[in-house]
């Protein structure tokens, strides 16, 4: 494959990614916590109408999103959050997080956690029940927020914690009229606004809820932007900078005038203002509409509500103040221009002479550090360049000038200036940093004169001389004969190889945040390929560590010109578009003369068959609920390829030695070396005979036509090895008996005949739950019917596993029933 074609799959990579993505616990639970009951990871509770779950989750690993030039972000470490999230909504979209300044950090001690109601019965608690110490409170919350709770003494029987429908966890006491609540979720807002909430203060207690955004795409922490209520009441709600209080959107007396009419419909806003409380409050007419309001990372209010209809699913945007996203304050930091994209994205420039302060935290949507100098200033040399159609910079500083020479001067002799412009209304100047230069939306704009050093501004000369020397040889050719012919081929060479390589760099990363890797890079960085993971017929995988010392990454290098550039292919062009918490990040990859190599993320629990059939002590033995983890995860990464991404993609190889495990024991589906793409407007695609025997669907065989079901049967058959740990068939059997070999025969025999204890691997030594074993085996068996109408889809596979849809006892696959008589 060409260089120019490697990129060419890189056109296709540039779609964002989902923030924050969490393993959910594979069966339902009940609304209420009790005093004396406990909530750990892996456990949940369920809103009365299903909605809403309250549990443990992950946010994935922080360094997936670290950038080739910077380290900032380089910790392997996976934070864990408790909180509250949509439950039926296949995208992850959490609306409330307890500890999310303090997230828990230790794998380790995460089994050892506890939710539960105090002693007093007056606060939620999370406890280390090894250490007993208290990991985190809403006493915490409350006295972070500087308000008023309950603090009479009280036998905690009679107190209960319940998760509502519309999301709100309170803690409450229903035998007491007098403290109807003692806590509740909904007072101490995280970055989302639910209907049913409260925007606004307690005049009473002082309480004030604010909604404060993340930190940025994967980290859920307070950011820089706050929604809340003015004091006077008059501006309305009002979105301001929280370290400095800027307000710079204000919805001014409430009303529907800056709602899209269409949606007053569905829809109601109110605003209340008594003696005792001042707050915003909007409503929904009925359960079965998802909906919420976030502050963004980049400063912007946004409405969305969860559509479902031919043409797909997702979140809608029904919603979005300001209108002007580059018109939030400081929304790219100091020393930047930001230019509005659309109403949802903005394009973040350091001005000439500056580099971007934190590349780690801007790749991630934080833009809050802005640019830095490349070079110090020396007030006697420094030079300013003009920087022309702008948008002039926030909190300029007057100063009497006569002209602009004048105006040049004022700022050149104090050396604390960093900024100058003079207009018809005068000559302005900026001290420190430049925030909220932007790029004029009118005609013609300013002109803003930056300071620089004199180095820099030689920098950029010298750069833009450089722009003519292609110029320069091409006008030479006609003359000058080999040498300069040669000479000129010498330089394209130079420059296709920095341009497609990174000039003095291991890597070039494009928008998506795919990087391309030298050959000799990732030789240097595997060592040179001598500590190998494992292997299979394309190729092998090798354990490397990036430049950064920290990155620990999984390099499968492909052998055999036509299969190996097939399957190279086939994976960028797939995984290579997604990102989702249960897929295999694809980090980047090499392609260099006939080099083909895919960078992926490091699994450090290897995969799934190594803990499942491994009859040596090398293998953890996965309990109970890390099974159903895997097998939900994986079952929600199968439902995202098949009905979340832009196109439908087909793994068509799925089983235990494709699903890798972090160090968490998350899954994450991996190896799409066969994956097949199909558009929306078609149902089926003809492709030729691929996967795995014992996983593979009847249609396969037959040679008709596939759709995603082809995963479904697969997945159903791997869900009895996760609950069985034991290969559905032995690799050696005969004809007479096959039928005593074959686990699923065996398994939907019994399953019949209501006897399941016996077929849970025994390793568990009996420590499972017998109701959720029988609901898995209905599942599987739903999954591998003959009949591929008959299966379910994975998002109905998903609900399944929770609990949230009741399964009838599955019929025995017709295959199944054949063998079963042939053995009578």
């Amino acid at each position: 494959m060409p260089a120019a074609h490697c990129y060419i799959l890189l056109l296709e990579l540039l779609v964002s990614s989902l923030l924050l993505h969490g393993p959910r616990p594979c069966f339902a639970a009940k609304d209420t916590l009790a005093a004396g009951q406990a909530l750990a990871v892996g456990d949940r509770l369920v809103s009365s109408n299903g909605k809403f779950a309250l549990g443990f989750f992950s946010s994935g690993n922080i360094s997936e999103s670290e950038s080739s030039s910077s380290s900032d972000n380089n910790s392997t470490t996976t934070n864990w959050y408790l909180g509250i999230w949509f439950n039926k909504i296949p995208v992850f979209t959490p609306v409330w997080i307890a500890n999310r300044d303090e997230p828990f950090t230790d794998p380790d001690n995460l089994k050892h956690k506890r939710l539960q109601i105090s002693g007093d019965g007056n606060h939620l608690v999370v406890l280390d029940i090894r250490s007993r110490n208290l990991v985190w409170s809403t006493e915490i919350i409350a006295n972070n927020n500087a308000s008023k709770t309950t603090s009479s003494s009280s036998n905690n029987t009679t107190t209960v914690a319940v998760l509502t429908h519309s999301g709100n966890l309170v803690l409450h006491r229903p035998s007491d009229p007098s403290q109807v609540v003692v806590w509740q979720s909904f007072d101490y807002p995280t970055d989302v606004y639910l209907p049913g909430s409260k925007l606004g203060r307690n005049k009473i207690t002082g309480l004030n809820r604010v909604f404060v955004s993340r930190k940025n795409r994967i980290d859920p922490a307070r950011g820089s932007y706050c929604v809340g209520v003015d004091s006077r009441f008059s501006q309305g709600i009002i979105l301001y900078h929280c370290a400095s209080s800027v307000v710079f959107w204000a919805s001014g007396t409430f009303s529907l005038s800056n709602v899209d009419p269409s949606d007053s419909g569905f829809i109601s806003y109110n605003q209340i203002d008594n003696s005792q409380e001042q707050y915003y409050i909007y409503t929904i007419p009925n359960d079965t509409l998802s909906v919420y309001t976030v502050v963004e990372t980049s400063g912007q209010i946004k409405g969305r509500v969860w559509v479902e209809n031919n043409q797909g699913w997702g979140w809608q945007e029904f919603y979005t103040q300001p209108m002007n996203p580059c018109s939030v304050h400081a929304a790219c930091g100091p020393f930047t221009v930001c230019t509005s994209i659309d109403n949802a994205n903005v394009s973040c420039d350091c001005m000439k002479g500056f580099s971007v302060e934190s590349p780690g935290e801007w790749d991630l949507g934080d833009r809050a550090g802005g640019c830095r100098r490349n070079n110090p200033l020396d007030c006697s040399t420094d030079k300013f360049l003009p920087i022309p159609g702008v948008a002039l910079a926030y909190n300029p500083v007057p100063m009497k000038a006569a002209d602009a020479d004048d105006c040049r001067q004022v700022c050149a002799s104090d050396c604390s200036c960093t900024s100058y412009s003079y207009t018809s209304s005068g000559c302005s100047v900026w001290n420190g940093g430049l925030l909220n230069t932007a790029a004029s939306t009118t005609a013609g704009g300013d002109i803003l004169y930056l300071r620089i050093s004199a180095k820099d501004l030689q920098a950029l000369r010298d750069n833009k001389k450089g722009s003519y020397v292609g110029v320069v040889i091409a006008a030479s050719i006609a003359g000058s004969g080999t040498i300069t012919v040669l000479l000129l081929l010498l330089f394209i060479a130079v420059w296709r190889r920095n341009r497609d390589y990174g000039l003095q760099s291991s890597t070039t990363q494009d928008a998506a945040g795919i990087r391309t890797f030298r050959y000799s890079y990732l030789r240097h960085a595997t060592k040179k390929f001598s500590e190998r993971l494992g292997g299979g017929g394309f190729g092998s995988v090798y354990k490397g560590l990036l430049s950064d010392s920290i990155t620990t990454i999984a390099v499968k290098r492909l052998d055999g010109a036509r299969q190996g550039e097939k399957q190279f292919r086939a994976e960028v062009s797939s995984i290579g578009l997604i990102q989702h918490i249960n897929l295999v990040k694809l980090i980047g990859f090499c392609c260099e003369s006939d080099k083909r190599l895919l960078v992926y993320e490091h699994m450090p629990n290897g995969s799934l068959d190594a803990h499942l059939f491994n009859t040596s002590n090398d293998g953890i033995v996965l309990d109970w609920s890390t099974r159903c983890q895997i097998a939900t995860g994986v079952a929600r990464g199968l439902s995202y390829l098949h009905e979340g991404c832009r196109e439908c993609i087909i793994h068509c190889d799925i089983k235990p030695e494709n699903i890798l495990l972090d160090a968490s024991f998350v899954p994450k589906i991996a190896d799409f070396g066969m994956a097949a793409i199909i558009g929306r407007d078609f149902s089926r695609v003809l492709t030729t005979f691929r996967g795995t025997v014992g996983y593979l669907a009847p249609e396969w065989i037959s040679g008709e036509a596939i759709t995603q079901k082809v995963d479904v049967y697969s997945f159903g058959m791997v869900l009895l090895e996760i609950v069985s740990g034991r290969r559905n068939s032995p690799k050696v059997y005969t004809t007479s008996s096959f039928h005593i070999s074959y686990f699923p025969v065996q398994a939907i025999s019994m399953l019949h005949a209501g006897d399941m204890s016996s077929l849970v691997d025994p390793q568990l030594h009996g420590d499972f739950s017998l109701e959720e074993a029988i609901r898995v085996f209905k599942v599987a068996f739903w999954c591998i019917q003959e009949n591929e109408f008959d299966r379910p889809t994975m998002g109905e596979v998903v609900r399944a596993l929770e609990g949230l849809h009741e399964l009838n006892m599955p019929p025995m696959p017709r295959q199944f029933a054949a063998i079963t008589k042939t053995a009578i």
